[in-house]
């Protein structure tokens, strides 16, 4: 669990640097209305910047929200914060997801083999929540938390993929090349684990029943806890 959380806070790391160096490059042109020279990377961003940076903001907003989320102490503790907070974080989510595939299908810097992954990927997070949504309303919180376990691993993943870029970089491959290996390697990877996290990692409800000691009244009893009691089967 340490671990899991050290590796997302450092993903969650990665992606802030690359945003905060995007406005450093951006904000001046946007500013003075100039595009960079001989830089096709950022005239994506200065050319298209409601696209770019609608995108990157809800993004980072799901992002930094999700982790608190997932967080079983703190949903079983400040379950409506949970549920207000929750409502806006999926809503950032998905039309970050939308911005995605409008910024990355026409203008993927990797040509057409990113502009595939961002299609299959973003699609994936997006299916993904739009699961999860559905199963809370249906009354099914351990369905929906494993859904946006699925979504979060693969989102998180753009994380990932900044150091697979910069692997296959390294390795030789062209700018261009490593942006499309990159893509699929690091999301690919992300969408494994989340499916191996959810397949082996007992859902917290399930791992405070099998601690009677662990599980006093404040947990068992709150409406979390009784909205996370699984139904019979289900996935």
């Amino acid at each position: 669990m340490r671990l899991a959380g050290l590796t997302i806070a450092m993903l969650l790391g990665i992606v802030l640097v690359f945003v905060a160096r995007r406005l450093e490059d951006d904000v001046p042109h946007l500013v003075a209305g100039t595009l960079p020279a001989e830089d096709d990377f950022a005239l994506r961003y200065i050319q298209h910047p409601v696209l770019a940076y609608l995108h990157i903001a809800l993004g980072v907003v799901y992002l930094l929200g999700a982790p608190l989320q997932l967080s079983y102490r703190f949903r079983s503790r400040h379950y409506a914060v949970h549920r207000r907070l929750g409502r806006v974080l999926l809503s950032a989510g998905f039309v970050s997801g939308i911005f995605a595939l409008a910024f990355g299908l026409p203008l993927a810097f990797g040509g057409v083999w990113e502009a595939i992954a961002t299609v299959v990927f973003g699609s994936w997070f997006m299916a993904c929540l739009v699961t999860a949504f559905v199963s809370i309303r249906r009354g099914d919180a351990v369905r929906h938390r494993r859904w946006m376990i699925r979504a979060f691993a693969v989102c998180v993943g753009i994380g990932t993929v900044r150091i697979w870029i910069g692997v296959f970089a390294l390795a030789g491959l062209d700018l261009t090349d490593a942006f499309a290996a990159g893509f699929w390697v690091g999301f690919a990877l992300h969408v494994a684990a989340g499916e191996l996290w959810v397949r082996t990692t007992p859902h917290p409800e399930h791992a405070m029943r099998s601690s009677p000691e662990r599980a006093g009244p404040d947990t068992m009893g709150s409406p979390a806890a009784i909205l996370d009691r699984p139904p019979e089967g289900g996935s």
